[in-house]
């Protein structure tokens, strides 16, 4: 029996009231997932007033109360990690192995890290002095914003998702969550956990739909949603954010990216092949962290592409349930267009195919599923449009460098400026052009190395704001100062 995948609004799973429903199709092989309700107005004004209802009951409890619910949500992420894993999987393609390790494992320590840290940062405080007077002190209170509008992506959708309910609901906000339509399983799924875990009514609520004239104009154009976090696309954040100039809310973004990898010549190649093979082809290259542009000192540069070469041509590509898989598909036959587009513009702008550059045999099974080979490319320069804009594939296009100045002018000729990997083994030149590099995020020796408590956000068109640590704090409540006279 085909499952049908509806909102839930109020503690309840619910039809959309317009009966409209869409299809999800299976990235492995094209069939038919599951139908999901499409969110009207109506439904976001129900979901608004029932988050505006519940966060009202969740702000008023202490916030031991709230960290203590949201370690129960925790616990039964954990206790149902198989059916999160298998949900995500069927939902996105990729290999059990990811989700089980990363995916659902980050979710549930998002509720975990988040719920501790909310009572362990300290507020400003002063005593001020004022002549002819007793002083006064001042401190600082922190606020929840209200109501949240979360809008997830598809790439890493429970991970990124609780990434932002986590922080939200730990500062005493409701949130109205918007997975992407690509993937509503695993979002729509948490609603249980919540209700069982005592999350009140109308804490947590979950809407589905597409962007505009659906779930997500909606959403971000409602008076009564306070503030937006997203995840996605750029030219996606640019509409958001106008829309929610409308009202003067808050907004915090992570977009888009073109992210560099830095090889020094005196790095340990073993190390930054087996880093940049992560980069590069996790996920099937569906990361908003994974590595487009890969710099290689000259000295090495051959040797450099020659092992990457091997080790991508290596990479088993198949099903999620197979545990030798290394790359599944990508999340649609619309994405596996868009990718495959690039692989053929590639070729028009004059660049050598390395490896790659088309559709894996897979077997008949899975001819319509969104397959693609993971790709490397040379004979590029910045004026390529596979150097400057973002595939979202696994694919990479690698330049010689000659000089540190070089490379540095290089890695930030870009619009964005989200992530970068730098490979050396000179501890002075890490450090040197780590802090030159015009990014939010750089790993020296590593990637995606993460510390919750850190900040993370983009520059430049990669995004607004920051999240992680006390900076979610900061996006998720809202600052008073009280001035008491002595």
């Amino acid at each position: 029996m085909l499952s049908i995948i509806n909102n839930f609004i109020a503690g309840e799973y619910v039809e959309g009231s317009r009966g409209n429903l869409f299809d999800k199709f299976s990235p492995i092989d094209g069939s038919l997932v599951c139908k999901v309700h499409e969110s009207s107005r109506d439904d976001i004004d129900a979901a608004v007033a029932a988050a505006r209802r519940g966060q009202a009951e969740w702000a008023a409890m202490a916030p031991a109360q709230r960290a203590a619910v949201l370690h129960r949500v925790a616990d039964g992420i954990d206790r149902r990690a198989e059916d999160f894993v298998a949900a995500e999987c069927r939902d996105t393609g990729k290999p059990h192995s990811l989700a089980s390790h990363l995916d659902i494992p980050r979710g549930a320590a998002n509720f975990r890290i988040f719920a501790d840290l909310v009572g362990n940062v300290p507020t400003e405080s002063f005593m001020t002095s004022t002549p002819g007077r007793d002083g006064a002190l001042n401190y600082a209170v922190r606020v929840p914003k209200g109501v949240v509008g979360v809008i997830s992506p598809w790439n890493l959708p429970f991970l990124l998702m609780t990434w932002k309910v986590g922080p939200a609901l730990a500062c005493g906000n409701a949130v109205i969550v918007k997975p992407s339509e690509e993937t509503p399983t695993t979002t729509t799924m948490l609603g249980e956990v919540m209700n069982e875990a005592g999350v009140p009514k109308g804490v947590f609520n979950v809407v589905h739909g597409f962007g505009p004239d659906s779930a997500g104009e909606f959403l971000t154009t409602h008076p009564g949603v306070d503030a937006i976090t997203f995840t996605g696309e750029t030219r996606t954040g640019a509409a958001i954010m106008k829309a929610c100039a409308d009202g003067i809310r808050d907004v915090s973004f992570e977009l888009g990216g073109k992210n560099p990898a830095i090889v020094f010549a005196d790095c340990d190649i073993d190390k930054a092949i087996d880093g940049t093979v992560r980069s590069v082809f996790s996920n099937c290259g569906q990361v908003c962290l994974a590595t487009e542009r890969v710099y290689v000192e000259r000295p090495i540069f051959e040797e450099f592409v020659a092992r990457l070469a091997e080790r991508a041509k290596a990479l088993r590509i198949g099903i999620p349930s197979d545990d030798a898989t290394a790359m599944g598909p990508l999340i649609s036959k619309e994405h596996q267009a868009k990718v495959l587009g690039y692989y053929e513009l590639a070729v028009q702008e004059g660049a050598n195919v390395v490896c790659g550059g088309g559709i894996p045999q897979i077997g008949e099974a899975y001819r319509e599923g969104s397959w693609v080979e993971p790709t490397i490319w040379t004979g590029v320069d910045h004026s390529h449009r596979i150097m400057r804009e973002e595939v979202f594939g696994p694919c990479c296009a690698i330049m010689p460098f000659d000089s540190e100045e070089e490379v540095i002018a290089l890695a930030n000729d870009t619009e964005y400026g989200l992530a970068c990997s730098i490979w050396t083994e000179n501890l002075s030149r890490g450090h040197r052009v780590a802090a030159r590099i015009d990014c939010g995020l750089t790993w020296v020796n590593c990637w995606f190395l993460r510390d919750l408590r850190t900040p993370f956000g983009g520059s430049k068109m990669s995004g607004i704001g920051r999240e992680g640590g006390v900076h979610s704090l900061e996006f998720y409540t809202e600052l008073r100062n009280v001035c008491v006279q002595l």
